[in-house]
Formats: structure tokens, C-alpha cells, sequence
């Protein structure tokens, strides 16, 4: 596994879990710190600049719902969020806040270990196997998506996208026009295949989150469409719609 350099901050109040995610993630090469509560962590965030942060949400000082939105103010980095909340729309409000995914307390180390690796893969990941032009440069109105450098732009302006945003909507876009089911979206961008119906809803907030950024109308969306009884996709895209 070439993730020697890939550094994890791992945030939770209680000490068993850090001391057990520090072993068994350092054990399969990743750099591992970690903080006990909101306040620490974002210290050591901005010390450490990791490459993924494992964030509990039940913590003193500062909640992990403040931790991530601070760290959203001012990176992309991935988060995955630790949740013993069991309310949905709880689990639901870190999606929102800009978390990648989140996790059930309790939960196994083996299926944490397993959403790192999806999500660090996506983030790195240069580009999906498409009819993508060879320059990586899409224009679409009013938008322009270059996947090689994983960035896009609004009216010229860039927009800041989560590495899992970016992901999602390059999926959507590389096969523009066909529709994906939530469950194939998760599959495909996120690595894992939904076990409860509630796991899609990673999906329908992400997507959200892209309308909100990307249209100019989120409410009445011209660009991430609803594929009504199946999923999402993206309008269809002409071929003079796609420039070098």
C-alpha cells in the first residue's frame, strides 16, 4: 500500500478508540496523530496539515460539527465523521457541513479502514475512464471542469469543490445525459455498496451541495438533473459543448 506519506488526524474524546485507530491504521502505513476534543484538533490540523481527518462528533470544547465547519472555511481536505447519534438527520447535518462520509458508532475498524482508503484513492484519483477530451478541459456554458487539475470554474470564478465533490461530479459528467442510480453513484465514487437505504443519503446531500455551488438555481436545477424513480445525471452535453 503506497500510503507512507498520508497522514491521518484521528479526533475523538475517547481514549480506547484513538489508542486502537492509531495502532491499526499506523499498522497498514499511515502517519497517525491525534487529538482529544475540537479545540486540539484544529490546532493540530493547521500544525500538521494532514491528509484525512477522522472526526467524532460528541466531543468537549468544540463539537465536531464545529471542527469540521472550520476546517471547511479554510480546506478541502477529506473528513470522515464519527457518529453514535441515532438520529438520521443528525448523521445528515455533517454531510451538510462538508464531511465526505460518515460512520456508525460502533462501528468495525476494518469498515473504517476501508472508507479511508476509498476516499483517499477518489481524492487522488486524476480522472475517471471516460469520454473525457484528452486536454481534460470541459466547457459547459457557463462552467469549465478540468480534471486533470481536478478544478472547475463559474463565469471564470473558481469554486471550491471537495475532492469527493469533484469526484461526483466527474462521474456525471464523463457519461453526461445517462442516469445513475444513488446506489451506483455510491459504488463508484465512494467504493462501498449501501447496506441501509439511509446510506444513500450521502449521495442526495453531496449533490445538494454541488447544485448549491454550481447552478444558479439550486431549487430549479439546469445542470445536476433528477432522474425521477432512478438518481441523478448530468445534462446532456453536445459535442460543441466540449473544448480544448
Amino acid at each position: 500500500m503506497d500510503n507512507q506519506k498520508e497522514k491521518i488526524l484521528v479526533v475523538d474524546d475517547e481514549t480506547s478508540i484513538r489508542r486502537i485507530l492509531e495502532t491499526r491504521l499506523s499498522m497498514i502505513g499511515y502517519e497517525v496523530i491525534c487529538a482529544s476534543d475540537g479545540e486540539e484538533a484544529l490546532n493540530i490540523f493547521r500544525k500538521e496539515y494532514p491528509n484525512l481527518v477522522v472526526l467524532d462528533v460528541m466531543m468537549p470544547k468544540l463539537d465536531g460539527y464545529g471542527v469540521c465547519q472550520e476546517i471547511r472555511k479554510e480546506s478541502d481536505i477529506p473528513i470522515i465523521m464519527l457518529t453514535a447519534l441515532g438520529d438520521v438527520s443528525d448523521r445528515i447535518t455533517g454531510l451538510e457541513l462538508g464531511a465526505d462520509d460518515y460512520v456508525v458508532k460502533p462501528f468495525s475498524p476494518k469498515e473504517l479502514e476501508a472508507r479511508i482508503r476509498c476516499v483517499l484513492r477518489r481524492v487522488d484519483k486524476i480522472t475517471i475512464n471516460s469520454s473525457i477530451p484528452s486536454s481534460g478541459i470541459i466547457n459547459i456554458g457557463f462552467l469549465k471542469v478540468d480534471t486533470n487539475k481536478r478544478q472547475i470554474y463559474k463565469n471564470n470564478q473558481r469554486v471550491r469543490l471537495t475532492g469527493m465533490e469533484f469526484s461526483l461530479l466527474e462521474l456525471l459528467v464523463s457519461k453526461a445525459g445517462e442516469a445513475f442510480s444513488r446506489s451506483s453513484i455510491l459504488q463508484e465514487v465512494w467504493g462501498y455498496t449501501p447496506e441501509r437505504h439511509v446510506d444513500t443519503r450521502v449521495v442526495d446531500v453531496h449533490i445538494s451541495r454541488l447544485r448549491a455551488k454550481l447552478e444558479d438555481d439550486p431549487g430549479n436545477p439546469d445542470l445536476i438533473l433528477t432522474a425521477r424513480g432512478t438518481g441523478y445525471l448530468f445534462q446532456k452535453i453536445s459535442l460543441t459543448e466540449q473544448s480544448i
